[in-house]
């Protein structure tokens, strides 16, 4: 028999799955939802940042680098530049996720940037280094804060309609401190 904590763990494994094929799914199509002279958000970055926040246990790390490496072959991106990013970005804040859990939400928000434009920064520095083809640094940016700007309604979605929220302590002695 399996038990409750191993199901609901694989289930939003395959719900994280699921929002990730379907932002892929969304990019691909040949129309615009958004505006397009503005570029959208990181959805799926956001969405594993938000998640190690809240329960990393729900998005492992295999799993957020075999999908975002998946979207680099997809997007026709340098293939692993950006998974190799976004595992580090997303182990930083795994690892202080105990301790970010008592913290206000402008702080996680903030460390969230943080993390985003370290990211960003890098993966300009390494495209040019190398001298591979890369879109304007101004819409890079422009991205970025976009993405900034987007993380609370991403947080709100995870936390609201999709019921990923924060660990409470409680629930950490009660699993024997999995998380």
């Amino acid at each position: 028999m399996v038990d409750p904590v191993t199901r609901r763990q694989w289930g939003f494994r395959a719900l994280f799955l699921a929002l990730a094929a379907a932002m892929m799914f969304v990019q691909i199509l040949p129309f615009r939802i958004d505006n397009p002279r503005w570029p959208g958000p990181d959805t799926l970055t956001l969405l594993a940042f938000a998640w190690v926040m809240r329960r990393p246990d729900y998005a492992p790390a295999f799993l957020v680098v075999a999908v975002t490496l998946f979207t680099d072959i997809l997007f026709m991106r340098p293939i692993g530049l950006w998974a190799a990013l976004v595992l580090l970005g997303y182990e930083f804040l795994r690892r202080r996720q105990p301790f970010s859990r008592d913290l206000p939400f402008l702080v996680e928000w903030m460390m969230v940037a943080a993390v985003l434009l370290g990211m960003t920064v890098t993966n300009a520095l390494v495209l040019a280094i190398f001298l591979v083809d890369q879109p304007v640094l101004g819409l890079t940016f422009i991205q970025l804060i976009i993405s900034i700007a987007a993380y609370p309604v991403v947080v709100a979605i995870s936390r609201f309609a999709l019921g990923v929220r924060k660990v409470t302590p409680g629930e950490v002695a009660a699993m024997g401190h999995r998380i």
